[in-house]
């Protein structure tokens, strides 16, 4: 089944601490369902001294939310989500927003 939600793609999320904040998804995990979106779901990362780290101490980073609590905003819509359907368009699937009609690009091509 085609995902709704890419990589690079901008989303509004829905249910959470971050409700109503809009990011960059930066990674799809889609065994678990889950995305990363930049600047979303922030959690301090305890670390232990190394080499690349020869303080140690405590680093934010961002951990994965699921897919369900995000939604992809439509180009020139603000930060209102839109849901997401398919169409084919010159023989190739492509990813339409259902509010406004805008192509989010193609499905399956990175």
């Amino acid at each position: 089944m085609a995902r709704h939600i890419r990589s690079g793609d901008t989303v509004v999320v829905l249910a959470g601490r971050d409700r109503g904040k809009t990011g960059r998804v930066l990674r799809v995990v889609v065994k678990s369902g889950r995305v990363v979106v930049e600047g979303i779901n922030r959690v301090w990362k305890h670390v232990r001294p190394s080499q690349r780290n020869p303080q140690g101490g405590r680093i934010q980073k961002d951990a994965p939310i699921h897919m369900s609590n995000v939604m992809p905003v439509a180009p020139g819509g603000g930060t209102v989500g839109t849901r997401v359907r398919s169409q084919d368009r010159e023989g190739q699937k492509h990813r339409i927003a259902v509010k406004g009609g805008a192509d989010l690009g193609q499905v399956g091509k990175r």
